[in-house]
């Protein structure tokens, strides 16, 4: 659970915060005319038993008034809008099988790596999120209707092959045909899903539907499309003659995809790149915003701070301030 924001129901209070620096600033002021007080002259005890050490104190004081400050906090009731998991949604996984995803700019290679990075995908998404695959080259296939079992969209994603040409718009509208196999909710049967598409392709379309008007029908179907544009510039595969035949990631199409659709476009040029990049999405779609009072939070975080002030004065045998 994430904080994005805060508010308070009862903003009377912050108030008293104001006593925090006016505490501080005398103890500060304190402090300064104690280390300003020149001593001549040290008794017999003070050379026997010398002061604790300064910071000891400071750590004390500091505590003592962040805990009021937290405590003043926590009288406002603050609200926070929050990141929790979803209860339910579908991702629809579009991996490219094309043959340039043979390509081993990324090791071991582009699919294999690709593979790795969809599979801990899976394994990051709520318990309550349906997955599909879809493969695409020339034509698509759905490899696994909407279903929670992860374990068979794991097992169908290292069994992907490599085929000829790229047909990204076909893949699309792939995912889009495959939402009317949605299992429905069983609390809101009557109420659609959310849906996103997780499209991940080194290349462009060469054959088929185009992407953009496949990223227009998604849009007007509320479903976004989140692209990863997979792979280096220097990429290459090695031809039946031994020839090679530069294939560099095609950024541009996959990004505009994304902007029509109303997803969001990445890059990932290494499987940690990979990995990073299905971290941001998961958390995109896998978490909405809810607001949440959250008063025991500061309620707790006031009574470590007492804690620590406590000690601090234990450990200065009583000196205090």
């Amino acid at each position: 659970m994430i904080l994005l924001e805060l508010g308070f129901m009862h903003p009377r209070w912050l108030w008293a915060l104001t006593a925090v620096p006016v505490l501080l600033g005398f103890y500060l002021i304190w402090n300064l005319a104690k280390r300003s007080k020149v001593v001549t002259d040290r008794s017999g005890l003070e050379v026997l038993f010398p002061k604790r050490k300064a910071w000891k104190r400071h750590v004390a004081v500091i505590a003592a008034v962040s805990s009021l400050a937290a405590l003043t906090l926590a009288a406002a009731q603050p609200n926070g809008f929050v990141d929790v998991p979803r209860d339910r949604a579908t991702i629809f996984l579009v991996i490219d099988v094309s043959l340039s995803m043979r390509a081993d700019d990324v090791k071991p290679t582009r699919l294999k790596a690709a593979q790795d990075g969809a599979k801990e995908f899976i394994d990051s998404l709520p318990p309550g999120f349906n997955i599909s695959v879809i493969s695409f080259a020339a034509t698509p296939t759905l490899r696994v209707p909407p279903t929670s079992d992860r374990v068979s969209a794991k097992r169908v994603i290292d069994e992907l092959e490599l085929l000829p040409s790229t047909a990204i718009g076909e893949g699309i509208y792939a995912a889009l045909d495959a939402c009317a196999l949605i299992p429905p909710d069983p609390k809101h049967p009557n109420d659609p899903p959310p849906v996103a598409v997780v499209l991940i392709s080194d290349g462009e379309t060469n054959t088929g539907r185009k992407s953009d008007k496949a990223a227009e029908d998604a849009r007007d179907r509320q479903i976004p499309i989140f692209t990863i544009a997979y792979g280096t510039a220097g990429g290459y595969i090695i031809d039946d003659n031994g020839q090679k035949n530069p294939v560099p990631v095609n950024k541009d199409e996959l990004r505009k995809i994304a902007s029509i659709s109303g997803g969001k476009a990445y890059t990932a040029e290494s499987l940690d790149q990979l990995r990073e990049v299905y971290q941001g999405i998961s958390r995109s779609i896998g978490y909405e915003r809810e607001e949440q009072e959250i008063t025991e939070q500061f309620v707790g975080y006031a009574a470590f701070l007492g804690l620590v002030a406590l000690v601090g004065v234990m450990s200065l045998a009583a000196r205090w301030p």
